[in-house]
């Protein structure tokens, strides 16, 4: 919500200085990118926390079970 009340009030300020409408396009693509690039960096490090520990979890369930073995039965075809 504050990134699309950041663009509107970048749009009313560079129409209020007089900014031709093409600039005002090209200056509304470059912060909105910036904006997009802003929010996943802080959503990236909003979860980071979540992330390290589904790794761990992953990691500690993983030692525990030990390295799987193939399972060659009747049902299953090897092709070489």
């Amino acid at each position: 919500m504050f990134e699309l009340l950041f663009v509107v009030g970048f749009f009313v300020m560079l129409l209020i200085t007089g900014v031709s409408l093409l600039g005002i396009i090209a200056a509304l693509l470059v912060a909105t990118a910036l904006m997009f690039a802003g929010g996943l960096l802080a959503l990236m490090f909003k979860l980071l926390p979540w992330l390290l520990l589904a790794v761990a979890a992953v990691w500690i369930i993983r030692a525990i079970q030990g390295p799987k073995k193939p399972e060659y039965g009747r049902h299953r075809r090897r092709f070489y």
